[in-house]
């Protein structure tokens, strides 16, 4: 079994944090600013090198200005009924 990190789930996850930081029209720079974190770990991060769990999505979201919870169900509206980890 594949690690959930290289799915098709976890793309549409990666797909989300890119889509949602443009949108805000935000660079990476500044998101890194932000989270008082370098430049390389939100390029990992949006790569998938670099695996979030709930807590950093919740806090890059609000350093985008999104509504977390919003996203989340976003998120959640894209992904397959059954989804094995």
């Amino acid at each position: 079994m594949p690690k959930s990190t290289f799915t098709p789930s976890y793309a549409r996850l990666l797909e989300l944090l890119r889509r949602t930081r443009k949108e805000a029209g935000v660079s990476q720079v500044e998101l890194a600013r932000r989270l008082k974190r370098p430049q390389p770990f939100i390029s990992y991060v949006e790569r998938g090198e670099r695996r979030i769990d709930v807590i950093e999505f919740y806090v890059i979201m609000t350093a985008l200005g999104a509504d977390p919870e919003e996203k989340f169900h976003e998120l959640i509206g894209k992904l397959p009924r059954r989804i094995e980890i």
